[in-house]
């Protein structure tokens, strides 16, 4: 058997895996078609007159604008607790004290003093809580794939549309300042732009800095629509520190001077949107789905009164892509197209002095645009894919329709609205949370190409005749090894448990704006066991002759040559090891084919046992805590140790071809 033929084979066989991998992937994580259509004000959602105030004036386009400017502050990994306000301390309780708590006291206030300019929400952030993802989705309101997790490293150019793509659109300004990630997800589309390098998550100030350097100036100059500061020293506090330690204290400190001084700063036609992407765990970490991760702050101002109620005792707890198309429609904006989020109602209401008709009615034209632009998105994408269920899909648009359309008859009947206009308002968000909810269950289901191809694979013979076998115990206890070696070494299969401090050894003054290297090297500390057993696999071959001892090839001696044998004592005596491959060399690349096929298979199970958990317990609560991740880590390890398998097996050939010229060049010497 040729070497060639041996690595191509075994190439094949890792081929066939990635591919179950890949359609596996591609029908259970939270996969979706991005489309690329754009919503805009020459084209309404729907039928149907639009709100009234909509038409005439400057820069309305669906519905009249609410604001001319917005301030976005995003406080990477600002958990809800970092910003709840904290109740007086109750007689004959123990006192509360942690670093974080009560820290954002401007918050507080201003809820108390202006209570119907201000509200503060409970956003609930969708898995995966990593930042890149969290982006995609606040800019448009709809769902970013599970597995492009991995992609957190290396952003992307968003195609889907967006807010940032509508407000530019409009001619808009649009200033940033903050996390360099924005540059790569939205390339030359600000006017002006101070980007800071995110990934040295050691240094808790130069990118706050940064921003403070530049945030009061450019607001002062009136030269901007929308501005956009991106602060993350919050969040690398939490990944160097944790949310317990006296830093998390200081940087909260400092982002409550921050948002006191906004707010004076704030004109009557702007309106302050203070926001976290995720939150972190006990331990600073985030990524996962637990309530600390997916819980996050959203804090709304308005210098003139925007809520005709004062706040709730316990804030609304609202999806955090509902910011999405109630941004859009407050900025006179058309919502983008692959939004799934539902408005915030309440911001629509208008003022204390509002009357109660014209406040519900204001409600229900935001849904119902809202509802029309999802109903439309839903009927686009069912067209270009199969992936919604067809069921569901015809019970919601039953839904619409007649929500759509008890909507139609009371701007048509509006004495009667009174009692008709709850029922409406109802019927539209039980349209918009249902569509949600069938976003997020259509695109998590699972394929059976996956498990079929597997089987194809582990069904291909690994049994070959020949002397050098390795058994079955002997790779499994290998493989197992390799996974024991993970575990013993501080990794899990959990995205919080990942050494990103790897990414910094050699490098404690950072990367700069390289971001390759340092996922090379938390890529390298994570799956360094896959990695090294994987290339020391083929060693297996070699181990049974180097521990041959004298007593065995003296009873390995065949019956009749015990003459011969004292004859040439010496001869007999001394164990050939690995030298014993040359008694056989046309069956040495067959046995390693055969090692490599049984290694692959193994590694094939492990991986083909994380799907089936995965897709049986695709509905559990903890699928995208627990089997998910866990899935991902293995598909990844088995890549990491396919690959290295191919490379050992290659270098133990290379080896083998070099140690048969030099036995070949020693016969003949001999023989001469």
């Amino acid at each position: 058997m040729q070497k060639a033929s041996v690595l191509l084979f075994l190439a094949w066989v890792c081929f066939l895996f990635y591919t179950g991998i890949t359609l596996f992937t591609s029908g259970f994580l939270l996969t979706r078609l991005e489309l690329t259509n754009h919503s805009s004000c020459q084209e309404p959602p729907g039928p149907g007159s639009l709100p009234p105030g909509s038409q005439g004036k400057p820069g309305a386009c669906w519905m009249a604008s609410r604001f001319s400017r917005v301030v976005l502050v995003l406080i990477d990994a600002l958990r809800f607790d970092f910003a709840q306000p904290q109740h007086s301390h109750v007689p004959g309780e123990p006192p509360v004290s942690l670093p974080f708590l009560g820290k954002l006291s401007s918050l507080k206030k201003i809820l108390e003093i202006q209570p119907h300019h201000a509200r503060l929400y409970r956003s609930q952030v969708d898995p995966p809580t990593t930042t890149m993802q969290r982006l995609k989705a606040l800019t448009t309101g709809s769902l970013p794939t599970f597995i492009d997790a991995g992609s957190n490293f290396a952003s992307h150019a968003i195609v889907e549309d967006n807010l940032i793509k509508q407000l530019t659109s409009a001619g808009r300004r649009v200033v940033f300042m903050g996390d360099d990630t924005w540059k790569d997800l939205f390339p030359e589309a600000f006017s002006k732009a101070f980007f800071f390098p995110s990934f040295n998550v050691r240094d808790l100030d130069t990118v706050d800095n940064g921003i403070l350097e530049h945030l009061y100036p450019t607001m002062d100059s009136g030269e901007w629509d929308v501005l956009i500061a991106h602060f993350l020293g919050v969040d690398h506090c939490g990944h160097k520190h944790g949310p317990h330690h006296p830093e998390m204290a200081k940087k909260l400190s400092q982002m409550d001077q921050v948002i006191q001084g906004l707010v004076e700063h704030l004109e009557n036609d702007t309106l302050l949107v203070v926001a976290g992407d995720h939150g972190m765990t006990t331990n600073g970490d985030h990524g996962g789905d637990s309530e600390l991760e997916v819980s996050a702050a959203l804090f709304l101002y308005s210098p003139t009164a925007l809520f005709p109620s004062t706040p709730p005792e316990e804030p609304e707890v609202i999806p955090q892509v509902s910011l999405v198309p109630t941004l859009a429609l407050l900025l006179g904006l058309p919502i983008p197209f692959g939004n799934i989020g539902e408005v915030m109602a309440e911001v629509f209401s208008g003022s204390e002095d509002s009357q109660p008709l014209s406040s519900a009615l204001a409600q229900a034209s935001a849904l119902h645009l809202n509802a029309q632009q999802v109903s439309r998105f839903l009927h686009t994408y069912s067209a270009a894919t199969e992936n919604l269920q067809a069921k569901k899909l015809h019970q919601l648009q039953k839904l619409f329709s007649k929500a759509s359309a008890d909507y139609q008859w009371l701007l048509q009947r509006p004495r009667g609205a009174e009692a008709t206009l709850p029922t409406v308002i109802a019927e539209l968000q039980q349209f918009l949370r249902g569509a949600r909810a069938m976003c997020i269950e259509s695109w998590a289901r699972f394929s059976l190409s996956f498990l079929l191809l597997h089987l194809l694979a582990a069904g291909i013979p690994v049994t070959t005749s020949g002397p050098f076998t390795v058994p079955w115990q002997a790779v499994s206890a290998w493989a197992l090894m390799a996974t024991q070696t993970f575990y013993s070494t501080g990794h899990q299969p959990v995205f919080p448990a990942i050494h990103w401090h790897a990414a910094f050894v050699g490098f404690p003054e950072g990367h700069g704006s390289c971001t390759w290297l340092p996922a090379l090297l938390v890529g390298a500390n994570t799956f360094a066991s896959h990695l090294l057993f994987a290339v020391g696999c083929p060693l297996l071959l070699l181990w049974p002759f180097l521990c041959e001892s004298q007593g065995l090839r003296k009873r390995q001696q065949p019956p009749g040559n015990e003459a011969e044998a004292r004859v040439r004592p010496e001869e007999e005596d001394e164990p050939l090891m690995e030298m014993r491959l040359r008694d056989a060399p046309h069956h040495f690349y067959a046995a390693l084919l055969q090692l490599g096929l049984k290694y692959l298979f193994i590694l094939g199970v492990q991986i083909l046992a994380c799907a089936l958990a995965a897709s049986i317990l695709r509905r559990h609560l903890m699928v995208w805590k627990v089997f998910a991740p866990k899935f991902i880590f293995e598909a990844v390890g088995f890549i990491v140790s396919s690959v290295g398998l191919l490379l050992g097996i290659a270098l133990v050939m290379r080896v083998d071809g070099a140690v048969s010229s030099w036995f070949r060049q020693l016969l003949l010497a001999q023989q001469r």
